[in-house]
Parts: structure tokens; C-alpha cells; sequence
């Protein structure tokens, strides 16, 4: 009414002041530094800081240099992509990213995903890319993160196990230089495995199973030792730290040696990797897959509806390793959002597969001492000059070592104590686990997860429509049985709760007194209070007593309006037990 009776030039003029505030608030300080969050910290970066910054990040690259082709080889690209995902990830993420010890590229279970649609062509899965940093900024302005609060532990646990086992499945083929396809669904590259056991080498299983044993000796050789420990200690902390290089060095040279001793390669070898910097610029709208042009629609009909679980996953990584680390500090998963976003779309123009938060990476970065989210543009730098001076040298890799690196990496991202703990205590959550595992192994790891959110679905539903009511005798049968509520109750579990009541007053004496305690309750809808009422006046004519005891005004009210000749059963009392005596007294 008051809108009404604005004239123009004041709705316009309210119109206008709103907007002013809006924008206002959305472009002050405090904001801003919070959506670009290199604003907060830059002002006191100093040189100590730097040189910390330098030395993890120089680690990282170690790790992420040979990972990165690794996780290429994963999605079925040429290894030089792997080194495009984290070309530009450290300058965005020093500008953008809010946890300092998080570093963003290029991760198995987001690489396995995109072997799917990079199978088409490697424009996909830099569409892919795009598309994922689009949703996700998307997500993150609407303020979706809580989408991943749906997502529980098992359900997590079950589809990183099986993407672990299928990943070290597809590595079957380089370890022991298999002919045949790799496979892109654990059955299947368990088959061509069996299939194609006669076609193995020797000299390939052998360098990785090297490689295996040299990554657990040393990792091991580091423990107890760090770096600010004397130089002995320093140096096998830092060796350790960088075992994925040292194991991929030692299987180049070996390669290398065995190829001028012999004159052949003995070895299945990485081969070329184009060298100098990717070609910058739009992502692919259109890309030529099979001798025929496909247009954007096309590319988007193959990408399919269950792409959408791309982002939901890229999200989940990061924000996870975020909370991981963030040392009893509150992460907020919007700005991850962001970041994450900026990281994928920014890197599409630069020929970026998806990227996300890396744990293993992550953790290195912390034990290196990082000291700000500037500890990735050292990492971006060396991968630049490793695309441009060192892509001749990476042609030596020999695939076994990549196999081996890739394995012993999957097997750490299994969590057996989540499989011993759930048999002992939820076997609920146990079968989620596995359904959700098995679905991924045999059918996808999009619809695995689906499936692990369906059921979950499902289960919670089926919860809060059959809560826990446990029915109590206080005192003498003939006397009294209470009916504890618990704290909330919907719609679903009406007709449950009606079926309990009644069941207890079928077994109890004709004279008991039925008290439903509300003393928990704290709320409720209109369907579960419509039947109490029933309840109460199926009660009344009977000629049996019910009562509502310490119902919470507004709940009382809500069942007072349905039935108006019910507010004498309501009643507040700290003894269940004295009121029935005082109202037996009466009586």
C-alpha cells in the first residue's frame, strides 16, 4: 500500500539509493578482501617470506612435474597437458585462494573423470575445463557449497576407493607394457589385462616394481628428519620429499643407458612431448573428433548430463583439502569456490585439462614450509621452464616409472580403517559404502557417486519418516506409560508416531494413562499435530486418558487450533509421575 502511494520519482529515487547501497557494500574493503584475498596478506609480504614461498614451491614442482604427466597419461592426453594444468594455477590461486598451504592442478580421480571425454578429442577436455570453472564460479555466487554437506563420509570414502582401484587398474597395461587397450572401467581393464598377460615384457614390470620399493624406502627415509634439522637429516628430508622425481630421474637414466648400450629401447618410453609453452587463447567451441566437425552442441551432447558431477567433485577435493589444512581456522568455501573456478577457467584458455586441490601436493606444501599462497607461482615457473628447456630430456620417462609412481599413490588414497570401523559399528553405512563403490568400479565414477547420494537420500528419508520413539513405564503398568518425542518431527513420520501410540495402548491396561512428553520437541508441522488430535479424540471415545505434557507454547497452540476441546490435555510438570497421582486424586 505505501509502494503505492510513491509517486514515480520517489520509487525511483528508493530504487536508486538501494542499488547505491547494494553496490556499496558489495565494493567496500572488507569485501573485496575477501574475495581477493592476496589483498589481506600482501601489505606485510616480506623477504623471509619469499624465500620460504621459493623453497616450497620449488618442491612442489618437483612432484608436480612428474605427476602432472602422469595424470595426463590418466586422461588419455599427451603428456604435455599435464603440465598445461598447472601452468597458469599458481598465479590465480595467489590471487584468489584462501588457505595458503593448498595447491591446485592436475588430480588422479579429476583426470580419470575426464578420460571419458577426452577419448573424443583433447579439445574436451579443455571444453571440460571451461565448463567446470564456469559452474563452479556459478556455485560459489549462489552460495551452493552446502551441496557438498550432502555428500557423507561413506559415500566419499567409496568412491575414492574404487577411483584409486580403477586408476591402478588402467596402469596395468604400462606396468608390464601390455598390448591392447588400457580400459576406462576397472572390469574392463582387469579383462584386457587377462586378456593380453602373454604380450608382457620383462624389463618393464621389473622397473616397476623398482620404482614401487624405491617410493616406500623413500618415503620412509625421511621420517624423523626436517628442515630444520642439521644438513644429513635436511638433505634425506628433502629427498624424500621429492621421491616422485628422484624415482622418475632414476628411470630415465636407466632408460637412457639401456638405450645407447643396446642401441634399442627395451623400455615402452613417454616419447616425444611438445615443447615450448600451449597456445593461448578461446577455449574450443568446436573441434574436428573422427574427420568430422562438431559443433558446440555437439560437444556438449557427448559431455552429457553427467558431467555435472565434474564440478560437484572438483569442489569436494578442494574444499576438503582446505579444511585439512587449515590448522583450526574456519575455510570458507565460497571463496574456495572461486578460486577453484577462476583456476579451471583461466586455465582453459591456456589448454588446461580440469584441475582442483591436490592432497598430495597440499601436504608437501605445508611440510615445506609455505608461507603464503605465493609458493605457487615458484611452482608455475619451473613448469614453464620445464615445458620450455626440458620437454627433449622428458622423451627418456619410461612409462613403467610413471606406473609405478601412479599405484603407489593410489593405494594411499584408500582409507581401509573407514572399512573396519563402519563393519564394527554401522553396517548401514558400510552397505553405502560398497554400493556406492561397486556402482563406480562397474558402471562410472559419475554414477557411482549419484548412486552413493540417491541411497544416502533415501536412507535419510526413511530416518526422520521412522524416528526413534521408545516407549517408558514409570511407575506401576496400570499406571502410567510416557511416550518420549524426540526433537523434531515432519510429515513423513505421522503416521509412524500415530502407529506406535496406538500399539502402546493396545498392550497397556485398559486404565493407563498415556502422557506424550514434549519436553524435547522443538518442532513440528501440521501433520503430525492434526494426528495427535485424532489420536486424542479417538481417545476421548474411548472414554482413556491422553496427555501432552511441556509442549512448547507455539506447538500447543498449532494443536489447539486444529482441536479446540484438546487444551485441557495439555499440561507443564517436572514430575510425569506426580501429576498422574495428583490426577488420579482427583478423580
Amino acid at each position: 500500500m505505501v509502494a503505492q502511494n510513491l509517486k514515480p520519482a520517489e520509487i525511483k529515487c528508493t530504487i536508486r539509493k538501494r542499488l547505491k547501497k547494494s553496490v556499496k557494500k558489495t565494493c567496500s574493503v572488507k569485501t573485496l578482501k575477501n574475495r581477493i584475498p592476496v589483498l589481506q596478506w600482501l601489505p606485510n609480504y616480506n623477504t623471509d617470506f619469499l624465500i620460504q614461498d621459493i623453497i616450497a614451491g620449488l618442491t612442489v614442482a618437483l612432484t608436480a612435474i612428474p605427476q602432472g604427466i602422469a595424470y595426463a597419461v590418466i586422461a588419455g592426453l599427451p603428456p604435455e597437458y599435464g603440465l598445461y594444468g598447472s601452468l597458469t594455477t599458481g598465479f590465480v590461486y595467489m590471487i584468489f585462494g584462501s588457505c595458503k598451504d593448498v595447491t591446485v592442478g592436475p588430480t588422479a580421480i579429476i583426470s580419470t573423470m575426464t578420460a571419458k571425454y577426452a577419448s573424443y578429442s583433447p579439445d574436451y577436455a579443455v571444453l571440460a575445463a571451461f565448463l567446470t570453472g564456469v559452474a563452479t564460479l556459478l556455485m560459489g555466487i549462489f552460495k551452493l557449497g552446502f551441496l557438498v554437506n550432502f555428500i557423507s563420509m561413506p559415500v566419499i570414502s567409496g568412491f575414492t576407493t574404487a577411483a584409486a582401484l580403477q586408476i591402478a587398474a588402467s596402469q596395468l597395461k604400462a606396468f608390464f607394457a601390455l598390448n591392447g587397450p588400457s580400459g576406462n572401467f576397472f572390469a574392463a581393464s582387469v579383462y584386457n589385462f587377462v586378456e593380453n598377460i602373454e604380450s608382457a615384457k620383462i624389463w618393464d614390470p621389473i622397473l616397476a616394481s623398482v620404482t614401487i620399493i624405491m617410493l616406500i624406502g623413500l618415503k620412509r627415509m625421511g621420517n624423523g628428519c626436517s628442515r630444520t634439522d642439521g644438513f644429513i637429516k635436511k638433505t634425506r628430508w628433502f629427498i624424500s620429499l621429492a621421491r616422485n622425481a628422484v624415482v622418475v630421474v632414476f628411470g630415465m637414466i636407466l632408460a637412457y643407458i639401456l638405450k645407447v648400450t643396446t642401441n634399442s629401447e627395451p623400455l615402452v618410453l613417454i616419447g616425444d612431448i611438445g615443447g615450448g609453452l600451449p597456445t593461448f587463447g578461446l577455449p574450443p567451441f568446436s573441434t574436428v573428433s573422427g574427420n568430422q566437425t562438431e559443433t558446440f552442441t555437439d560437444m556438449l551432447r557427448n559431455l552429457g548430463p553427467q558431467f555435472a558431477i565434474l564440478p560437484l567433485v572438483s569442489i569436494l577435493e578442494s574444499v576438503a583439502i582446505a579444511k585439512a589444512f587449515a590448522e583450526g581456522g574456519v575455510v570458507d568455501a565460497t571463496q574456495e569456490m572461486y578460486a577453484v573456478g577462476f583456476c579451471n577457467l583461466v586455465g582453459s584458455f591456456a589448454q588446461s585439462l580440469p584441475v582442483t586441490g591436490s592432497f598430495t601436493r597440499t601436504a608437501l606444501n605445508h611440510v615445506s614450509g609455505v608461507k603464503t599462497t605465493a609458493g605457487g607461482v615458484a611452482n608455475s615457473l619451473l613448469i614453464i621452464v620445464a615445458l620450455t628447456l626440458l620437454t627433449s630430456t622428458f622423451y627418456y620417462i619410461p612409462k613403467a616409472s610413471l606406473a609405478g609412481l601412479i599405484i603407489t599413490a593410489m593405494f594411499s588414497m584408500i582409507d581401509y580403517n573407514m572399512f573396519f570401523r563402519l563393519w564394527r559399528n554401522s553396517k548401514m553405512e558400510l552397505s553405502l559404502l560398497i554400493v556406492t563403490m561397486t556402482v563406480s568400479l562397474f558402471v562410472g565414477l559419475e554414477y557411482g557417486i549419484i548412486a552413493g547420494i540417491i541411497l544416502e537420500g533415501l536412507l535419510l528419508l526413511y530416518r526422520t519418516s521412522v524416528p526413534p520413539l521408545q516407549i517408558k513405564v514409570e511407575g506401576d503398568l496400570s499406571e502410567v506409560i510416557v511416550l518420549p518425542l524426540s526433537d523434531s518431527l515432519s510429515y513423513c513420520a505421522a503416521e509412524h508416531l500415530r502407529k506406535v501410540i496406538v500399539k502402546a495402548s493396545h498392550e497397556a491396561d485398559w486404565e493407563a494413562i498415556l502422557v506424550i512428553d514434549g519436553s524435547n520437541l522443538k518442532k513440528m508441522d501440521s501433520t503430525v499435530a492434526s494426528n495427535l488430535m485424532i489420536l486424542a479424540k479417538d481417545f476421548d471415545k474411548q472414554s482413556r486418558c491422553i496427555l501432552f505434557v511441556n509442549f512448547q507454547p507455539e506447538l500447543k497452540d498449532l494443536c489447539v487450533d486444529i482441536q479446540p476441546e484438546a487444551e485441557n490435555k495439555f499440561m507443564i510438570t517436572s514430575s510425569i509421575l506426580d501429576l498422574v497421582k495428583s490426577l488420579r486424586k482427583k478423580v
